[in-house]
């Protein structure tokens, strides 16, 4: 974990493994992206991040010279499977499935377990790792939280079984949205059959392979319409669309919008064309 101050936020969209737990003060206008949620933050903000979901904070509107951020990550070994299928821990497992989606919490929340965070930096060894425990115990039951993306939807048996597959696959697709991949690629690349991949990729995400690849090809789609002038159709062809009718066929049935509208809607100030 760190904690720190600073004036901007300047690091890209990523994803990893392990789950993240960030607390930022007086960065209100910050822009925060969780998959496919794009949101704008207050002065508070708490947010875990789960396994392998794209996502980043961006300055944007924020005039602050002093945000203060606390980023806290560990990975799903730390709490094992049948640990979490005790009843006292039933609340922490929900929390980790939630936080699949991303999960945003309270005001009210934050003020609460702010404290704690700063003070957790300053704790070593074991002692910092039941106070881990113990502040995400304290989330579980919060009961104002809400989930931020809604694209992409996880089986909640991927946190734990067969997960170096399904993040093989993943990979290989985030390294890859921008050209045609063919589901035969990914099977043979995790060492299964075509139709035996598809039935589990379907069984441990809860979506099929097509539909996982658009949701990330619409999440980098969605990030240049909105920070940039490229038109339409180039967008498409880099995000890996064939087409610009079909582009505008998934990008309206998943956001709501033909891309056109969601640049308008969602359009940053003073943006650039990307070459």
């Amino acid at each position: 974990m760190y904690a720190r101050y600073k004036t901007e936020f300047n690091f890209p969209v990523h994803y990893h493994e392990e789950y993240e737990l960030n607390f930022i003060e007086n960065a209100k206008g910050v822009r925060r992206v969780v998959g496919s949620s794009i949101e704008e933050i207050d002065d508070y903000e708490l947010v875990l991040v789960g396994p392998n979901i794209p996502h980043a904070w961006f300055t944007y509107k924020c005039k602050s010279e002093s945000i203060f951020e606390v980023t806290i990550q560990f990975h799903r070994d730390l709490f094992h499977e049948i640990f979490l299928k005790r009843n006292q821990l039933n609340f922490i497992r929900n929390l980790f499935e939630r936080s699949l989606k991303g999960l945003s919490f309270s005001r009210r929340t934050i003020e609460r377990v702010a404290p704690r965070l700063k003070a957790l930096a300053e704790k070593e060894g074991f002692d910092s790792v039941l106070e881990l425990m113990a502040i995400l115990h304290d989330l579980s039951l919060s009961p104002d939280s809400r989930t931020l993306s809604e694209d992409i939807s996880y089986n909640t048996d991927l946190i734990y079984s067969d997960s170096q597959r399904i993040d093989k696959a993943v990979d290989f697709m985030n390294g890859n949205f921008s050209r045609t991949i063919r589901l035969a690629e990914a099977a043979e690349l995790v060492e299964m059959a075509e139709t035996a991949f598809s039935r589990f990729f379907k069984a441990k995400t809860g979506i099929t392979f097509v539909d996982y690849l658009n949701d990330i090809r619409l999440g980098h789609a969605s990030r240049l319409l909105i920070d940039t002038t490229n038109p339409v159709q180039e967008i498409a062809q880099e995000c890996g669309f064939t087409s610009l009718t079909n582009f505008n066929r998934i990008f309206k049935k998943r956001k709501g919008f033909v891309p056109k509208d969601f640049r308008e809607k969602h359009g940053t100030p003073n943006k650039k064309k990307i070459v």
